[in-house]
């Protein structure tokens, strides 16, 4: 996949609002996610960047998430995994593996997302709440785990 180079210009100002630089290696690590099409744990993100360290990881992925450009996406294991927000990338949701903790991408119908607002609306009416957007994660089993 290839990344939008507005994506680019656009962390590069987030970045320079808390004057921080978008250097090299951050492109590199959006580069990365942008090309997994699924979330990354740390691991994944190194070893598609031979030579970064892990300390320089987490470094760099804090600085991209503190300005909202990189989100932390929770599985079923202690592994935090990492990709792009979504108004930089796509509007999606997740299948969570149970067993192995991988998450992936899951790319919704318009079927599936007018049940989504619909369902939403709903909630937001019985408890007075403003939905301001939605995460759908589904748990289950993968095919490698099955």
């Amino acid at each position: 996949m290839t990344i939008d180079p507005t994506v680019h210009h656009e962390i590069a100002l987030r970045l320079a609002r808390q004057d921080q630089r978008y250097t090299k290696l951050r492109r590199a690590l959006v580069e990365t996610l942008a090309r997994a099409g699924r979330p990354l744990t740390i691991t994944e993100i190194r070893a598609d960047n031979p030579g970064l360290s892990q300390s320089s990881a987490y470094r760099n992925i804090t600085a991209l998430s503190d300005v909202s450009a990189v989100r932390r996406v929770t599985g079923t294991d202690d592994h935090g995994r990492f990709e792009l927000a979504e108004e930089l990338s796509s509007h999606h949701h997740h299948l969570v593996c149970g067993t192995c903790g991988k998450v992936e991408d899951v790319i919704p119908s318009p079927r599936l997302e007018r049940a989504m607002a619909e369902a939403a609306r709903a909630v937001a009416d019985e408890a007075a709440f403003d939905v301001t957007e939605h995460r759908f994660d589904l748990l289950g089993v993968c095919a490698d785990c099955r």
